[in-house]
């Protein structure tokens, strides 16, 4: 489904992929784990258009993606959910699940899916005219999510989902991963938490200071000494 061929990206004069490439099968969870500064991030926004590789190309469903601006990503199916959330605070819950679901199928479907993210997260339609930032952070993450789902996304690209949650509701973002996937839609996952993540994973790239230096299924990085080493303390 997705496919990224030799890339190297740069912030200005400053290289920080090298020749990064790996492949997402549909249906697939996929994760990039590695240290803080590994480039993990900057290869999702590079995915996203975000940022343009000098070489290399990226493609989706065998059309280039790195050829495009970031508006019309989310309207090949491809959706990140950033970061930090990245929400329009000052707007309401409604408003911001509203802004996800501006292209397409996507605002035909708008009160059909909106329905589906209130059945996922009760607690979004107690809120939906409550403004986004004045939510709790694991309201705030199951909004990010939420506006991401509205997309309808054939791929969900997570940054970083569990960021500043406590240990109970990361159970939770683990778990609705999970769920999203199992309705059908591929996930390309960021994420600091190694042990879980390659627990759940179909397959996993491993990243360090820029490139891609060890690929496999979950359960086999698992049980990687050099895996087990630097990034479970074992």
């Amino acid at each position: 489904m997705l496919k990224v061929s030799g890339i190297n990206v740069f912030y200005g004069d400053l290289q920080v992929l090298w020749d990064v490439s790996f492949e997402v099968n549909e249906q697939e969870i996929v994760v990039l784990v590695g240290a803080n500064g590994a480039g993990k991030s900057t290869t999702i926004k590079t995915v996203s258009s975000l940022l343009k590789p000098r070489k290399g190309t990226i493609e989706f469903e065998g059309n280039r993606l790195d050829l495009l601006p970031p508006n019309q990503i989310i309207a090949q199916g491809i959706v990140h959910v950033p970061e930090g959330r990245r929400l329009f605070s000052d707007m309401t819950v409604e408003e911001n699940l509203i802004m996800g679901s501006l292209y397409g199928e996507a605002k035909r479907k708008r009160f059909e899916t909106m329905a589906h993210v209130y059945e996922i997260f009760p607690r979004l339609e107690e809120r939906k005219k409550q403004t986004a930032g004045t939510l709790s952070g694991g309201e705030q993450q199951m909004l990010a999510v939420g506006r991401g789902l509205m997309s309808c996304p054939k791929l969900m690209m997570f940054d970083e989902p569990s960021l500043g949650l406590s240990p109970l509701l990361v159970q939770d973002i683990f778990h609705l991963v999970k769920k999203i996937n199992e309705q059908g839609v591929t996930i390309l996952l960021v994420e600091q938490n190694v042990r879980q993540t390659l627990a759940m994973c179909d397959r996993a790239y491993v990243l360090e200071n820029g490139r891609i230096t060890l690929e496999g299924k979950g359960s086999e990085l698992l049980e990687n000494q050099q895996v087990r080493e630097a990034y479970l303390g074992i």
